[in-house]
């Protein structure tokens, strides 16, 4: 049983990397996840596992000191807020192009530019979609409790690792700064120097004589080469989409009707369920976990088993409602529903959209 303890959301982030075993952070404070950086800095993890915490000069360059960690097969992560992730999109694409694992986490806010640093979820496209330049993906784990912000360190690292891709921790400004309960999972120790040669073999830990180079790279001027790395990625996040689907589902098993949230805008859409169900109304919550892998098939057998229409909540102008309408593909209605700026939306006015736009009341 681990450690029960009071978080933020952001310090669970956090003291779940330094228990992990992870070996650096590299990152830059901006509102509101700076709780992120401050927090390593105060628990000094140099001292307790010999992780290193340093605070680049730029969002850039803490991008570029997790690719070249990275590179060595160590399990580094960094951290901002949606205006510095879009400074780190060249680093990520790179990173994506050179099949680096690593976990960064977006505790997102308001935009578009500099925004509001009230919270937000109008960084949907920016990470499932590919911020940066070329054919990649990014995992994409939608924490909706401080206990999840913990939770996905480890397994965010686990995929990571897995596929050697980059995993993106999608939070929000509400899960970030929000005190929860949390269990703490037990120390880890960090990887060895050996059993980082034995584990990952692409690894850049110092060439031998009688071995091969070793090269991290997303530059290749040989088409053929180029293109047959492109194939490769594609098949690899087939694989990703084929086995690495989370969601959960919530009052679904007759429901008619079904809202489609993630992260905070989930917990909100959860308890206008409740309200729904106390007027009658078949209405359930399909709540993905993972962004990418989106889970289509979860929403298609919904239908087959006799939804009637969906309802996209969301804190942006409509980016997942996107994905939703693809797999619904027109047999069933799907619309939008969100508030922006900065404002969060009430249990009550997600089930008066829903009535009004869905079940037509």
């Amino acid at each position: 049983m681990g450690e029960l303890k009071l978080m933020k959301g952001n310090e669970a982030l956090a003291e779940a990397a330094i228990r992990y075993g992870c070996d650096a952070y590299y990152g830059y404070p901006i509102t509101p996840q700076s709780e992120v950086i401050e927090y390593l800095m105060e628990q000094n993890p140099y001292e307790r596992t010999g992780m290193v915490v340093l605070q680049a000069e730029s969002e850039i360059a803490a991008i570029n000191m997790v690719y070249a960690a990275g590179a060595s097969g160590k399990r580094v992560m960094t951290s901002s807020s949606s205006p510095g992730v879009s400074l780190k999109q060249e680093g990520i694409a790179y990173i994506a192009g050179a099949e680096v694992p690593r976990v960064y986490a977006d505790v997102v806010r308001g935009g578009p530019g500099l925004g509001t640093i009230q919270p937000s979820q109008a960084d949907y496209f920016q990470a499932c979609k590919g911020g940066g330049n070329g054919d990649y993906k990014n995992i994409v784990l939608a924490p909706a409790s401080v206990q999840e912000m913990a939770d996905f360190v480890a397994l965010g690292f686990e995929l990571a690792f897995k596929y050697r891709m980059a995993c993106c921790i999608l939070s929000d400004g509400a899960i970030g700064q929000m005190m929860e309960k949390v269990v703490l999972p037990e120390q880890k120790p960090r990887l060895t120097e050996e059993e980082i040669k034995a584990n990952y073999p692409w690894a850049t830990t110092g060439r031998k004589r009688g071995t091969q180079h070793r090269v991290i790279t997303s530059l290749d001027l040989d088409s053929v080469k180029m293109e047959a790395h492109n194939r490769h990625l594609q098949e690899k996040y087939r694989l990703v989409e084929e086995n690495e689907v989370r969601f959960e589902e919530i009052e679904c098993e007759d429901a008619e009707y079904v809202f489609v949230a993630y992260g905070s805008s989930a917990r909100i859409a959860q308890k206008s369920v409740q309200l729904a169900r106390a007027e009658g109304l078949k209405v359930g919550l399909l709540r993905p976990i993972t962004l990418f892998p989106f889970p289509t098939k979860a929403i298609q057998n919904l239908i087959d088993r006799g939804a009637k229409g969906f309802l996209a909540v969301e804190l942006s102008c409509g980016q997942m409602i996107e994905d939703v309408k693809l797999a619904v593909n027109g047999r069933v209605k799907a619309e939008h529903f969100g508030r922006v700026g900065g404002i969060i939306h009430t249990p009550e006015e997600v089930l008066e959209a829903m009535k009004k736009q869905i079940i037509g009341e």
